[in-house]
């Protein structure tokens, strides 16, 4: 098999093979590698030491060189430290970083999408753009592309955090931060959840969408359960290391431990209580976003809704039956009440009981008084 590698432009070569499992592994083990799916290609940094590293990693299979290597077995190839480091680089250097400063992983793939983004969008590495440059981009972001207000805010923290650890300058973006929209949730009715969570017939997929409204659980909160999280002597989950990485206790209902012994009994996880393909990861976060679309469609469901909207029917299916709302809080993990009173808008207990003006008017029929 043959391994084609692509001078690009001084910062990046591209390196092409067949598939197999065996050659992602070696070019995995390249340091700043990285996959693009566009052109189907791994980009490496043009330097030395990475394209001797993958001579190394390749070094039974024939190698062909691009009409743009002048020479690539010359020593004129870039080794300085000083030399601007290619995108991908940058990139796995400031995923270090957000790690270091506990960053969730979730948290470290947005960052590092925002920045590729702007990179991509003036065709530039983002230590070439100008503070105008950037502001630019995020004009751009609110006018053209009309991301939402949450969206910007996020870019911006992003690039803050980029210029400032990673390229070592600061950026002073002196635009206002877009105020955070106030949107109030979409919220499944009792017996919209009921037929979605009937209409489930694989064990598994029942399991992970009854523990999720069950315990008014976060996607990333349930595809990190594991088996030992299930206390069913006290009829408690143990949520560890939630958003603001706390952790804390919910609910675990009768129903739903029956239905994830049922499942158990059948699949047998050993750590993960929902495992991926591989039994040695979680199964992910989109993986559970398609069972929830699926028992949507099954189940009739129109709105607009996502897995996080089992969280929300939880809390306000709650609070319409009297739960106090300081319990509710807790049970979902909220830092602040005042993202808990949110449901306070979207519960039908106490609306219920207004009459509609229109409705008193025909009753009393003035025009007979």
């Amino acid at each position: 098999m043959t391994i084609r590698i692509k001078k690009v432009s001084e910062y990046e070569l591209h390196v092409y093979f067949p598939y197999s499992e065996e050659r992602v592994q070696k070019i995995r083990a390249v340091k700043g590698r990285q996959w693009n799916q566009e052109k189907k290609c791994w980009i490496i940094p043009n330097t030395r030491k990475a394209l001797e590293h993958v001579k190394g990693v390749f070094s039974e299979e024939k190698i062909i060189y691009s009409p743009t290597f002048n020479n690539p077995d010359s020593s004129t190839m870039s080794n300085s430290k000083n030399i601007e480091i290619p995108l991908a680089y940058t990139l796995e250097k400031k995923k270090h970083e957000l790690q270091l400063r506990g960053y969730s992983s979730r948290s470290r793939k947005v960052y590092v999408l925002h920045i590729k983004r702007l990179s991509r969008y003036f065709n530039k590495l983002p230590s070439e753009l100008t503070e105008e440059n950037v502001k630019q981009y995020l004009l751009f972001l609110i006018e053209e592309k009309e991301r939402t207000h949450s969206y910007v805010n996020q870019a911006i923290s992003s690039f803050n955090f980029y210029y400032e650890y990673v390229i070592g300058r600061q950026m002073k973006l002196d635009i206002p931060r877009p105020k955070k929209q106030q949107k109030l949730p979409t919220i499944l009715s009792l017996k919209e959840v009921y037929s979605l969570l009937n209409s489930v017939k694989n064990k598994k997929h029942r399991a992970i969408l009854y523990v999720t409204y069950s315990a008014g659980l976060r996607v990333s909160e349930v595809v990190q359960l594991k088996v030992s999280d299930i206390d069913k002597d006290r009829m408690l989950l143990h949520v560890k290391q939630g958003k603001g990485r706390k952790d804390r206790y919910t609910i675990l209902s009768k129903a739903a431990l029956d239905v994830i012994i049922d499942y158990v009994m059948m699949y047998r996880p050993r750590q993960w209580l929902f495992p991926g393909e591989n039994p040695d990861k979680h199964i992910t976060a989109r993986t559970v976003q398609r069972i929830f679309e699926k028992a949507c469609t099954n189940a009739k469901i129109t709105k607009k809704v996502s897995i996080h909207s089992l969280r929300h029917s939880f809390a306000t299916h709650l609070l319409e039956g009297g739960t106090d709302l300081r319990y509710i809080q807790e049970l979902l993990g909220h830092k602040n009440s005042t993202t808990t009173e949110i449901y306070t808008h979207v519960t039908k207990k106490d609306v219920s009981r207004i009459q509609s003006p229109l409705d008193r008017m025909l009753h009393e029929r003035p025009d007979e008084q």
